[in-house]
């Protein structure tokens, strides 16, 4: 049974964040979405990482743009996984899985990373699989120059009428909120705008419970087996 939801980075409660052991361990539990991070290295190649830094999550120091491609290669990003290109994670998860693929685009830290991501997106023939997303919504504005088509999303940590308008003129579609700020009325509202709701990172079992009694939401987690069980139970609770 195919698991309506979107694995957060993969699976990292049990796996690296953002490798391939994790996104194969996403479609081993037969998830909809599959949600990772892309930032740019300092020969211009987009590399999955949800840092801007290599700290947290290699045997690394320093920012993710201060290495190329090739010195990026040596660090151990845990059990012996490397930092995938977005080339090899989209090759890899096409035709297979939807893609929820975040900009971490902070104001101008990376020149060219939108380019560069739709570059990749054209190449491996992915461009009806993803939604790309940002919390900087200048990001997301610039995609949508270069491609009149491709599906957008915005995030944010709280919930705000004001937003709808905006996703309009953008023809943006996907909407990400933390999910406590989700309330019945959000949640109507979101379906009154034609807007696919998107809620990050619910990962208790009365968190998701919630959440389950709106089929339409695309609940976004790092616990997939919680989010599994919930979601084939059934069960249905009120926000």
């Amino acid at each position: 049974m195919a698991i309506r939801g979107i694995a957060h980075r993969g699976y990292p409660l049990k796996y690296p964040e953002n490798t391939m052991v994790g996104f194969q361990a996403a479609l081993e539990f037969q998830f909809s979405h599959v949600e990772l991070d892309v930032q740019l290295t300092k020969d211009g190649i987009p590399v999955v990482i949800h840092d801007p830094t290599v700290n947290r999550t290699t045997n690394g120091e320093g920012t993710v743009k201060s290495y190329t491609l090739a010195e990026l290669r040596k660090l151990d990003a845990g059990l012996g996984e490397r930092i995938p290109t977005l080339e090899e994670a989209l090759l890899f998860l096409r035709d297979r899985v939807c893609i929820d693929l975040e900009l971490k685009q902070t104001g101008n830290l990376y020149p060219g990373l939108e380019e560069a991501v739709l570059e990749v997106v054209r190449q491996t023939g992915t461009e009806s699989q993803v939604i790309l997303t940002s919390f900087d919504h200048y990001s997301v504005e610039r995609i949508r120059k270069l491609d009149a088509h491709i599906q957008l999303g915005l995030i944010m940590f709280g919930a705000s009428p004001a937003v709808f308008p905006y996703m309009k003129q953008l023809n943006a579609r996907a909407l990400s909120v933390r999910h406590l700020y989700l309330t019945s009325e959000y949640i109507e509202r979101c379906a009154e705008e034609g807007v696919q709701l998107m809620a990050w990172t619910p990962d208790d079992e009365p968190s998701m419970l919630k959440l389950a009694a709106y089929p339409d939401i695309l609940v976004c987690t790092n616990n997939l087996e919680g989010w599994a069980n919930v979601h084939r139970q059934g069960r249905t609770a009120t926000v």
